[in-house]
């Protein structure tokens, strides 16, 4: 059964990513969250970016879910249902249902249409499960659809996404998932580690331009949704390596001078400058049980590829203990 429900505060589109997008290019570093990235043509791109020869955490996590989920489904109880944050990867989502076979599962994602294609895919795959799609920001509070009350709960949080956070909305996101779950809930996560430079660079900066496209495609947006006059062809996509916070940057930069306005609002660049618009966070196994603990969830079991490339962790939320 596919049917989508609509989110308890239903998302403004317009409204809250205007607010992002103009809030953000006036800060003193300006910036606009990573999330807006992800409309129709950005999540088919990022699509396109996960099969790059160079882009290996999907790969390394796929192999990975290829090799563990006989462990995963042995703790996972029967009859769950699976919560995703993301619309669902048709590589790596139905390795899972496959493998566990839940009741429901429940794809979250802020990009409505994306989110409707790819749930009627894996409907019609797994005609078994019920598929309910919830158009959402999962960065915020929402409602599970009704039914699934007394059904165990398995949070899915794959890829690397919990490193566009910075740390402590990472913390923040975690809990928020440990309070939509509930206590007793379990969550399979992954996350990207710690690697070389050069190798890092190469993922995030393809040589067939992917990455820049997909970049670069949230002014497009901005120019068509926000009534902008962006001359897009005024920035390039550049990734950065910042190794005191152990991420990758992802900028927006300005090739030259140059003005432009949104939404009836003017901004103006000077040449070198740039609008940040993603991070990607690399955790070393010690720093994401850390985390994963500061958010309320224990980890219980890890995994990780030959190279120690990419990890994914089962973790579960555990009942609050109050001291006597």
């Amino acid at each position: 059964m596919l049917k989508t429900l609509d989110p308890q505060a239903p998302i403004d589109p317009f409204g809250a990513f205007r607010d992002d997008v103009l809030a953000g290019l006036a800060a003193p570093i300006p910036a606009i969250p990573a999330r807006w990235l992800y409309d129709l043509r950005g999540s088919e791109l990022f699509d396109e970016i996960t099969r790059l020869p160079s882009y290996y955490p999907t790969r390394t996590e796929t192999a990975i879910f290829d090799d563990i989920m006989p462990d995963v489904a042995a703790q996972v109880p029967r009859g769950a249902a699976v919560v995703e944050f993301g619309a669902g990867s048709q590589t790596k989502t139905p390795i899972l249902l496959e493998a566990i076979r839940p009741a429901a599962y429940v794809p979250v994602d802020i990009s409505g249409d994306y989110l409707e294609q790819s749930a009627r895919d894996l409907q019609q795959r797994f005609p078994d499960i019920d598929v309910l799609p919830v158009v959402a920001d999962f960065t915020k509070p929402f409602t599970l659809p009704a039914g699934l009350e007394q059904l165990p709960k398995l949070g899915f949080f794959p890829g690397s996404t919990i490193g566009n956070f910075v740390p402590w909305s990472a913390t923040d996101l975690l809990r928020q998932f440990r309070a939509l779950l509930g206590a007793g809930s379990q969550l399979l996560i992954g996350m990207d580690r710690v690697k070389p430079v050069d190798r890092l660079i190469a993922a995030y900066d393809d040589p067939e331009g992917i990455t820049a496209e997909f970049s670069l495609n949230l002014l497009v947006r901005i120019n068509r949704e926000l009534d902008g006059d962006i001359p897009v062809d005024a920035f390039r996509h550049e990734a950065r390596c910042n190794d005191i916070l152990s991420r990758i940057e992802i900028h927006l930069v300005a090739q030259r001078d140059v003005e432009f306005t949104i939404s009836g609002r003017r901004f103006s660049f000077e040449e070198g400058s740039s609008i940040h618009v993603e991070n990607s966070h690399k955790y070393g196994p010690r720093g994401g049980r850390v985390l994963l603990l500061a958010g309320g969830w224990t980890p219980v079991a890890e995994w990780s590829d030959a190279a120690g490339d990419f990890a994914e962790i089962l973790a579960v939320a555990e009942p609050e203990r109050f001291a006597p």
